[in-house]
């Protein structure tokens, strides 16, 4: 074969490839519908999409100049869209939609606002979607449902508002989910069944606890739903999940506590602070083999602290402050045989030695006692 064939074949070879990897045409088209929803005042010189430059292929190597960051490729294919946190202002294109073989949308931390597109929630390979701290508005669609792939998915810190979506289950592959600090009302979700991570803190979630919403989320190990509305009583069923390893339902309204003995618990840390409990301490917790922080602060607990506290060895945070707890504490706690801290003030115990951490805060007003307790109380000796 000749030289000159050879040679030939190479830049047959080499334009054959070179052609291969450019970016496909409908890919290109949304980004450039992305990049035209932002404000280009929100650009600096500095940022991922300042370096977006279409007279070069998005896709093509080296990026040297431009496409710098922001996104990467898989062949001729954009699977990842992952700004910097630059404060870039603007509203998110619905043409996303059209980038079909993304993995990830990672928006986080900018000032994107205006609703959440529905035609994103149809992306068929999407795995990853973060969308928190913008400001960004309206309700999740239904559509929601379709992301058959999600694995992740933040939109905390935004302005989104409304009910959420009945049921979550169609999202098989879901294992964590952020939906803190917006403005959703309503109940909590029929919840799928391989979430690992639940955050729908400070929202105006109301309502009860409902079975139903956690019947299938079996392996549910984080659940944080402080700062809502929801009420009635926390059923014993929900600490029977074995999985469970951190709950906060701190500054709710809940009533009533129902705390049956465990089954092979992980639970570690509970937040119940600054509802409307009332009753008794429950004893059970100390029956909990991992519990190591309890908070019950600020409720309307009565009676006594069961000496079972002071005798469990993996409670090291106990916070029982703000209720109306009488009696003596138990005198476990104040030898030194444990590294227990907390607090047990603004309740009507006697005696709490103000040389302990755990009753550094002052004891409620004999006559607030007393009314609690409709004159039942006797002074203290």
């Amino acid at each position: 074969m000749s030289t000159i064939t050879i040679a030939s074949l190479l830049f047959v070879l080499l334009t054959t490839t070179a052609a291969a990897i450019k970016t496909v045409p409908s890919d290109i088209a949304a980004l450039k519908a992305f990049k035209s929803a932002i404000n280009p005042k929100t650009i600096p010189s500095f940022t991922c999409l300042y370096s977006w430059d279409f007279t070069s292929d998005p896709c093509s190597p080296p990026h040297v100049t431009h496409f710098l960051c922001g996104l990467s490729c898989s062949g001729n294919r954009v699977t990842q869209l992952t700004l910097d946190p630059a404060g870039y202002k603007g509203t998110l294109s619905p043409l996303v939609s059209k980038l079909t073989e993304l993995i990830t949308i990672d928006l986080s931390e900018n000032q994107f606002s205006g609703p959440i597109p529905s035609s994103i929630f149809f992306l068929p390979n999407l795995e990853t979607l973060i969308l928190g701290s913008n400001s960004f508005s309206g309700s999740i669609p239904p559509a929601i449902t379709n992301l058959k792939k999600i694995q992740a998915l933040d939109m905390s810190h935004n302005s989104l508002s409304g009910p959420l979506p009945k049921s979550l289950t169609p999202l098989t592959e879901l294992t964590r989910l952020d939906l803190s600090f917006n403005k959703f009302t309503g109940s909590i979700p029929h919840l799928p069944k391989n979430l690992l991570e639940l955050a729908i803190k400070a929202n105006s979630l109301s309502g009860y606890l409902q079975k139903q919403s956690f019947s299938e989320s079996g392996q549910l190990e984080v659940v944080e739903l402080s700062q809502n509305s929801l009420t009635g009583a926390i059923p014993g069923w929900f600490f029977l999940k074995p999985s469970l390893q951190q709950v906060n339902f701190a500054n709710n309204a809940f009533t009533g506590l129902e705390v049956p003995k465990p089954i092979n618990s992980n639970l570690i840390a509970l937040d119940i602070g600054y509802n409307k409990l009332t009753g008794y301490v429950p004893v059970n917790f100390t029956t909990y083999p991992m519990l190591a922080s309890l908070t019950l602060s600020h409720n309307k607990l009565r009676g006594r602290i069961p000496w079972e506290y002071s005798k469990k060895s993996t409670l090291t945070r106990l916070f029982l402050d703000g209720n109306y707890l009488i009696g003596l504490p138990p005198k476990d706690f104040f030898t030194g045989k444990t590294s227990l801290s907390g607090s047990l003030g603004d309740n009507c115990l006697k005696m709490c030695p103000v040389s302990s951490e755990l009753c550094l805060k002052s004891q409620k007003p004999l006559s607030i006692c007393q009314q609690a307790y409709r004159g039942k109380l006797k002074p203290k000796s």
